[in-house]
């Protein structure tokens, strides 16, 4: 199994499938007192746990190309990966939580269970098999201490 999606297309593909579940299903749409704020909240909060995230990647060298986890030359168990051993991944699925929030809409609440599914098994194993080759071992200890998601 390899990757197949760039991750930021598959978040866009299911943000725009939020949408367009909105579009066409309006009459299902929820108002909720601060219900936009708590989106603009969980927005910022997702893009600082990629920014935290990404520059762990950077302080260790290795590649942040989520298409070739092969060519990674470090494993990453600290900071933000020692709680979640995809932060940027949940990290995108709060922000396509934070637009369905703005969205109003509870239909496109399918979207979210779908992209975490498609990103699992599109992205996050093929990442894990290339992990488990390259790492032996010390990754699969830091699978057992560590959650996938959260």
């Amino acid at each position: 199994m390899s990757t197949r999606l760039p991750p930021p297309l598959l978040l866009l593909l299911a943000g725009i499938g939020a949408w367009a579940i909105d579009q066409w299903l309006p009459a299902i749409r929820v108002d909720l007192p601060g219900q936009a704020t708590l989106a603009i909240i969980l927005a910022a909060l997702s893009v600082a746990v990629m920014i935290l995230s990404a520059t762990w990647f950077a302080r260790a060298h290795t590649t942040i190309n989520p298409m070739h986890p092969e060519q990674t030359s470090r494993l990453i168990t600290t900071g933000p990966y020692a709680r979640s051993r995809n932060p940027i991944y949940l990290a995108d699925a709060v922000l396509l939580f934070a637009w369905i929030l703005w969205l109003d809409n509870l239909a496109s609440l399918v979207v979210l269970p779908a992209f975490t599914i498609a990103l699992t098994y599109w992205q996050i194993r093929p990442e894990e098999d290339a992990l488990a080759m390259k790492f032996g071992e010390d990754y699969r200890a830091y699978c057992r201490r560590t959650r996938r998601w959260l």
